[in-house]
């Protein structure tokens, strides 16, 4: 069976808020909603597909975008590769020239509305930024907490607190003290043993890749409503991630870094060849910084997750 090519758009208006469209009731997962795009014909570009298709659509014309998350998926009746390009630009006033119904939603709002299975990493691809932030190891409470606070105000609004040189009940106290900070801010995801996980609902759950390895042949430990993610470093784990369900995952180290700059790191080749046939949102971390951020997103990623790179001191 052939799998069909389609390019698809997260489309973005000046709040921020996203546009979707419900599939005609006659059509293959019809009365579902869906974001807008429409089939590559044959020889024809990506980039080119999804302007006309835009265009067709919504009346629009696209004038910036950029690559946000390829999805394979297969349904009992068809495969399909959606090439989903996030637009940030457009001339034009988007409405359903062929007649379906469309509407501007929070990108938070998401999961509210149903999809086809194929859109579900699309939801969480929307829903999340380029850049997670990675906490620093060995400050003082205090210092961190001003740091990430002078974080949130330049824009970060995806942090991992990663503090492993504290014993637990320092982290727990400062976690508490990071979620309040956080609150309606940017998401923030906490890391340790998962029987913590119930004391602090507010958060979400990084997995380390032992605790990864640990939750093979288990269900999703954490709800749909909480964030899920997990650190990979290879094919293998990069399918634990998926069986498990987690919403998005870091894979490292892409490059050497200052801490282990000896280390095996695989490269932009490689890491592009592991995000090919990985389909939920992935962020590329180790020796990246902001600058590489264009890249990631070319070879496939999110975005990248840091610490140098993001951290204002």
């Amino acid at each position: 069976m052939q799998r069909i090519h389609v390019a698809a758009a997260v489309i973005r208006d000046a709040a921020g808020r996203v546009l979707i469209a419900r599939r005609p009731l006659d059509k293959h997962q019809g009365g579902l909603w869906e974001f807008p795009g429409g089939k590559v014909e044959a020889g024809e570009g990506v980039e080119v597909a999804l302007a006309r298709e835009l265009h067709e659509e919504l009346g629009i014309d696209v004038t910036r975008a950029e690559p946000l998350i390829q999805v394979r998926h297969d349904y009992p009746d068809k495969q399909v590769l959606l090439d989903v390009w996030e637009v940030l630009a457009f001339a034009g006033q988007a409405h359903g020239a062929e007649g379906q119904p469309l509407q501007w939603v929070d990108a938070d709002s998401l999961p509210a509305f149903e999809f086809p299975a194929a859109n579900r990493p699309i939801v969480a691809a929307a829903r999340l930024p380029s850049r997670y932030l990675v906490t620093p190891d060995g400050l003082a409470a205090q210092r961190l907490l001003d740091g990430l606070a002078r974080a949130l105000d330049a824009g970060i609004t995806l942090v991992q607190l990663r503090a492993p040189s504290l014993v637990a009940a320092d982290y727990r106290a400062l976690a508490q003290r990071a979620i309040a900070l956080c609150a309606g801010r940017a998401r923030l995801m906490l890391k340790g043993p998962l029987e913590w996980a119930a004391d602090f609902p507010e958060a979400g759950w990084h997995l380390t890749a032992g605790q990864l390895r640990e939750a093979v042949g288990q269900i999703r430990p954490l709800p749909a409503a909480r964030w899920l993610a997990a650190s990979c470093h290879d094919a293998a784990e990069l399918e634990m991630a998926t069986v498990l369900g987690v919403d998005f995952v870091t894979l490292s180290p892409v490059q050497a870094t200052a801490s282990h700059p000896g280390a095996a790191h695989l490269g932009w080749t490689r890491a592009a060849e592991l995000l090919l046939g990985f389909n939920q949102p992935a962020y590329l971390l180790g020796g990246l910084a902001a600058a590489d951020l264009d890249q990631a997103r070319r070879v496939g990623a999110q975005g990248i997750a840091a610490i140098r790179a993001f951290w204002p001191d």
